[in-house]
């Protein structure tokens, strides 16, 4: 027996106008006293909406509107008795309108598409709390930064030509400013994961988080608690764990770019970030440690100031890498390799990954593993000098052997 396809719509719209219906009145109790005095309909009203949307979709269009219309009159006459009484929401107008538009949603889409409007409808109304702390929280000049970068990425990146143009810089501006804005994006998603999601959640989460946009200020920051607090197992733990993240970040970063060379560094970097979870979770779970609310590094990475010093370096570390490797081979681009990581590793492994250069894939690798190997040590001094040798001696130790490890490996393969 063959069932009907519009039975089969008005069923699937009817359930979810009824579950909508229960959520709003799960959310009238929640948050609201279960009063009813300024709510809009029931569980009942809400499937009859859907199925006045079903129906009259599939009379006529013009129908469909109309009583679109007549249902917006109804709400209004009830929000201006809302307003008389200092009362102001459109929420359920709007979860209303959804509601009537699951009828034409559900004959022009799969059923994903009825199922995944109702899971936002649960998530948005249930998240309430959630969303206006975050609301509150958020600084306001973070918006206005992440406006700007989607501005320069989505119109300006679009505009910049895709050929060599910049003399002695084997690569075009518009792969210059994608790899800005790419890292950019990386450290951005880090950060705001860190400061407004995961705030006060413990050092351990503040380096695996940090590790992902900055594991050398992560570090910094780390160190400077040590030294204020004392020697902590836990902030040894999450100083060792931010530079194990950095591991697998510089891996995610040289496979957007350059996939071959992100899998000739996956596994001494995959094996390397282990060893260092591995170190790092015995200091966690040591019977000495003492969790204390966390900081996180507040520096917007996607700041218009430094994503052109980033631009700048980038550009910078390609033409001293063009020299280098033009004039002194191999060998002095490990030289430099292992002079750049004891400044920011990203633009200089931006450059190795995505630009034209006299060496092959094999020195480049090594070239990305020695600046990894020489930013260890740059975060095991940094660790020292910021948190005192009797605080942070350990994980700087732990540090700076995976450094170590890292330039041996690169050297010896």
């Amino acid at each position: 027996m063959n069932i009907s396809t519009d039975f089969v719509n008005l069923i699937v719209t009817v359930a979810f106008s009824f579950l909508i219906g229960l959520e709003v009145k799960t959310y009238r109790i929640q948050y609201h006293d279960n009063s009813t005095k300024y709510f809009f309909g029931s569980a009942r009203t809400f499937t009859f909406v859907g199925m006045l949307g079903f129906i009259f979709y599939k009379i006529d269009l013009m129908a469909y509107l109309s009583v679109l219309l007549g249902l917006t009159i109804l709400y209004a006459l009830f929000y201006y008795q809302k307003l008389l009484n200092k009362k102001q929401s459109i929420l359920l107008y709007l979860v209303m309108l959804i509601v009537y538009g699951l009828g034409p949603i559900t004959v022009k889409f799969p059923i994903w598409m009825t199922s995944l409007i109702f899971v936002l409808i649960v998530f948005i109304l249930n998240a309430k709390n959630s969303i206006h702390k975050f609301t509150q929280d958020f600084n306001p000049y973070e918006f206005e930064i992440l406006g700007k970068m989607i501005l320069l990425s989505a119109v300006i990146l679009p505009l910049l030509p895709n050929k060599e143009v910049i003399p002695y810089v084997p690569i075009s501006p518009f792969k210059i400013w994608l790899a800005v804005v790419v890292v950019s994006g990386i450290s951005y998603g880090g950060y705001i994961a860190q400061k407004y999601f995961f705030p006060n959640k413990g050092y351990f989460l503040t380096g695996i988080i940090g590790g992902t946009y900055s594991s050398t200020a992560t570090t910094v920051v780390l160190s400077r608690k040590a030294n204020k607090t004392g020697r902590n197992p836990i902030v040894e733990a999450a100083i060792v764990v931010a530079t194990s993240v950095m591991y697998i970040r510089l891996i995610v970063v040289a496979a957007i770019f350059n996939f071959s060379i992100a899998k000739s560094i996956a596994l001494p970097f995959v094996l390397l970030s282990l060893a260092g979870i591995i170190v790092s979770l015995f200091f966690l779970y040591s019977k000495k440690t003492r969790d204390i609310n966390s900081e996180f590094v507040d520096s917007n990475p996607l700041e218009l100031g430094a994503a052109f010093i980033f631009a700048i370096l980038f550009i910078v570390m390609m033409l001293l890498t063009n020299y280098i490797t033009s004039q002194y081979g191999s060998l002095g681009l490990k030289i430099f390799s292992f002079v750049a990581g004891f400044t920011d590793i990203d633009p200089f492994v931006l450059s190795l990954v995505t630009g034209k250069f006299s060496i092959n894939s094999k020195e480049i690798v090594d070239a990305v593993m020695v600046a990894a190997g020489s930013n260890n040590l740059l975060k095991a001094i940094y660790a020292l000098w910021f948190g005192g040798w009797k605080n942070t001696y350990r994980s700087s130790l732990w540090v700076a052997g995976l450094g170590v490890f890292t330039i041996f490996w690169a050297l010896s393969t």
